[in-house]
């Protein structure tokens, strides 16, 4: 696949091509949707989120074509691998039969279980988060190179769901978080660096997280 499924860009994802033919109103209206979803998913309101994602489901669903549905579906389960949340990509599976071998890489990519021979078959830039041999030194340097803020928690994510994040990496990913101002994601992963602050005893750095998450979440100092 030739662009990250992560783009918040649905046209890209279903091949729209702005110097073709004009975009059907379906299209526009997934792209729309789709973006909205994401958006508002990431900023922590699953209600609107789950809204506009079967708003957008609906619009693709009137071109009968599941493999584009998979790819939707796909979006949202990395949306949530950004934000720490690990669970089956259900929505994905249930149209795995009628997805191509790019999209079914991605899934297990997604679930951190893609297989070495299957990495090609991934976006460029998170083939080499996807190998299992990688070095912290190449971790970091990998996702220097990945450019889209919401590709580079997916892959921060996966890495950690693998048990393969160094601290160094949830910085990042806490500062990717922080930067797009990213409610849902932030809160997720400012949690998981006072759970290493906890662990290792520092009491100064956990009352910091403390408060940043605090003020994430509303509190006043």
């Amino acid at each position: 696949m030739k662009r990250a499924l992560t783009s918040l860009a649905v046209a890209a994802l279903i091949g729209a091509c702005a110097s073709g033919p004009p975009v059907p109103d379906w299209e526009s209206n997934a792209k729309t949707a789709m973006d909205h979803a994401i958006a508002a998913y990431l900023a922590g309101d699953t209600r609107l989120a789950d809204s506009d994602f079967e708003r957008a489901r609906s619009e693709i669903a009137r071109t009968g074509r599941i493999d584009l549905l998979g790819r939707a579906e796909l979006v949202r389960c990395a949306a949530r691998v950004a934000s720490l949340v690990f669970e089956p990509c259900e929505g994905f599976e249930k149209l795995r039969a009628d997805s191509a071998e790019p999209e079914r890489a991605y899934a297990d990519y997604l679930a951190a279980r893609v297989q070495p021979q299957d990495i090609a078959l991934l976006p460029p830039q998170q083939r080499a988060i996807a190998a299992t041999n990688l070095s912290a030194e190449a971790a970091t340097a990998a996702l220097r190179g990945i450019e889209d803020p919401l590709s580079r928690l997916v892959a921060i994510g996966v890495l950690f769901q693998a048990g393969r994040a160094h601290p160094t990496t949830l910085a990042d990913a806490v500062e990717t978080a922080s930067v797009q101002g990213w409610r849902r994601p932030l809160l997720a992963w400012l949690n998981g660096q006072l759970a290493l602050a906890d662990k290792a005893g520092d009491a100064s750095e956990t009352a910091r997280l403390r408060r940043r998450i605090g003020v994430v979440q509303g509190d006043k100092l």
